[in-house]
């Protein structure tokens, strides 16, 4: 009854659009106060859900993400990607998929992309006679990458939870979000093929070589950032560090950051770190709470009683994260379902950095999914189209990012074969 009515509450008022941590905090202190615990109980629970060493990469990972949109990166990496493929057909397409690619070793959030890149390639696409739809929907399914590619901040949220190494998990996500790109890619090239209209620009070796010198600063982001850490030379928060002070630098350098921005910079960085942060604590409390009502222990009882597969439980674990994905902000399903599901992905056999990649990419999937899905909101403003809309022309590219999950998920070597090559 305790579990029913704390359920209820939370589904109550995350359908009354209450922020999802205080959706989360407000049934989670009733409980807690109703069953004779003190309210200390409640914020030891909170503050310490979020003290920990790896998450202190989060804030440093935002501030790359947000410096570098400030800093104009997208734009290079765009005429860049551009002057390379702009003859082949439906080149615009390919440059979005590649820009996204290129930008997600600097940003490990979808929004941010979304937001930051949308701005930038829906216009331009409009502009040389590509639709709206497909626009948006090409530029809200590549936005995915961004926090599957390291340095990926549900990556190392999972990691802290899990207890497995950051490290490992971001070399465990390399493969799966190339995927997910050449996946893409593979849908521009069917629906480019039917498009008679679309021009192709003609190639110039001029273009190409100035391109090429405006990005190759930002092309060392990730080399100093992935490097670092798989090299052994920088703890991921350390890595996370370094690379915000260089693209800092890389900002100051092309003069688009001044020192007037960085009160703006910093404004960002915190209200994003902060809501993130109360998603966190919030759902460390409901974790304590879904432990002393034993509910992972009875989850594992029924999961393990309905079957012994390992085939089936991942298509059942598939489908759950899908659908929490789509009404729940990623971080809070991940710190509420991680601790119930990965002891018993664990007894199916299933490797902890295999079950992360799977949960993270289902998760991200669920940002383009009705009713929740947060980059749908996110490049309604961004493009003036309503809302469903914006689905209308994201929906042809789940197939192809459906088709990655599924290769992810039952081909486990595609997740667990770099971290081994690299010995983590």
């Amino acid at each position: 009854m305790n579990m029913a009515l704390l359920a209820a509450g939370i589904i109550v008022l995350l359908a009354l659009r209450v922020p999802v941590a205080f959706a989360l905090l407000g049934p989670c202190i009733t409980y807690v106060t109703m069953n004779g615990q003190s309210l200390g109980l409640s914020m030891r629970e909170v503050t310490g859900a979020i003290d920990s060493f790896p998450l202190l990469a989060v804030p440093l990972f935002i501030l790359v993400g947000v410096i570098a949109n400030h800093a104009g990166i997208a734009d290079r990496l765009f005429d860049f990607a551009l002057s390379v493929i702009g003859r082949v057909k439906g080149s615009l397409g390919y440059v979005n998929i590649g820009v996204s690619l290129g930008f997600s070793w600097m940003s490990g959030s979808a929004l941010a992309d979304a937001a930051g890149l949308g701005k930038v390639e829906v216009p331009a696409m409009v502009r040389k006679g590509y639709s709206k739809r497909f626009s948006v929907g090409i530029t809200a399914a590549s936005s995915l990458i961004g926090p599957v590619m390291p340095p990926s901040i549900p990556a190392v949220v999972y990691a802290s939870i899990a207890a497995v190494s950051t490290g490992a998990l971001f070399a465990a996500s390399v493969v799966p979000a190339f995927l997910m790109a050449a996946g893409l890619a593979v849908a521009v090239f069917v629906w480019a093929r039917r498009q008679s209209e679309l021009q192709a620009q003609p190639f110039d070796w001029e273009r190409l070589r100035k391109a090429t010198l405006r990005v190759l600063g930002p092309m060392l982001t990730p080399v100093i950032i992935l490097g670092g850490i798989l090299g052994g030379l920088f703890t991921p928060t350390e890595a996370a560090a370094v690379g915000a002070a260089y693209v800092l630098l890389l900002g100051v350098a092309y003069r688009r950051i001044r020192v007037r921005d960085l009160g703006a910079i910093l404004r960002d960085t915190a209200a994003t770190t902060a809501s993130i942060t109360l998603i966190l604590g919030a759902s460390g409390l409901l974790a304590w709470i879904l432990a002393r009502e034993q509910v992972p222990a009875a989850v594992a009882e029924s999961l393990l009683g309905f079957t012994d597969s390992q085939l089936v439980f991942l298509l059942l674990i598939n489908a759950l994260l899908i659908f929490l994905g789509a009404v729940l902000e990623g971080t809070s399903v991940l710190v509420i379902t991680v601790p119930i599901l990965l002891p018993i992905a664990v007894e199916f056999g299933v490797d902890p950095l295999h079950f992360g990649v799977i949960t993270i990419i289902n998760l991200m999937i669920g940002l383009l999914t009705p009713p929740i899905g947060a980059v749908l909101y996110v490049l309604s403003p961004v493009t003036k189209l309503p809302v469903h809309e914006v689905f209308r022309g994201t929906a042809p590219f789940l197939i192809p990012l459906f088709a990655v999950l599924m290769l992810v998920t039952f081909v486990p070597a595609t997740v667990t074969f770099l971290p081994a090559a690299l010995g983590l």
